[in-house]
């Protein structure tokens, strides 16, 4: 199984956290990592993100369909949260979710030290 994991997006400042959009920027660079997925054969089953705007918009903007929206993958969402959120969805994942979760999530499924995590930075990793 491939998981591509990615941080959502640049957004907005604001309040309240749950609903910050992505600023006109941020739609920019998730459409540039979806052209990018799509030129290195990234070809997901099943696009999932977090609940909150900014991921949502993210997920969206990658243009590989509709994403669903986890609860289970919100801020504090551990490797384990991914596991079973992924279970039975195919070869090819795409969650999208929040920092620092992705670079913990990525050290623990991969072994070693966590990445660097920028807006809309994505990693793959074969499990």
């Amino acid at each position: 199984m491939r998981l591509v994991l990615v941080r959502h997006a640049e957004a907005a400042p604001g309040d309240p956290d749950e609903l910050r959009a992505l600023t006109p920027e941020g739609h920019e660079q998730a459409r540039r990592l979806g052209e990018q997925l799509r030129a290195d054969g990234v070809v997901p089953h099943t696009v999932l993100s977090s609940p909150l705007l900014r991921a949502r918009q993210t997920a969206a903007d990658l243009g590989f369909g509709d994403p669903e929206a986890l609860d289970a993958l919100a801020p504090g969402a551990t490797a384990e949260d991914v596991r079973t959120a992924i279970h039975g969805r195919g070869e090819t994942v795409v969650i999208v979710g929040h920092q620092p979760d992705c670079g913990r999530i990525t050290a623990s499924l991969r072994g070693g030290e966590e990445p660097s995590f920028p807006p809309a930075g994505a990693q793959i990793i074969d499990l």
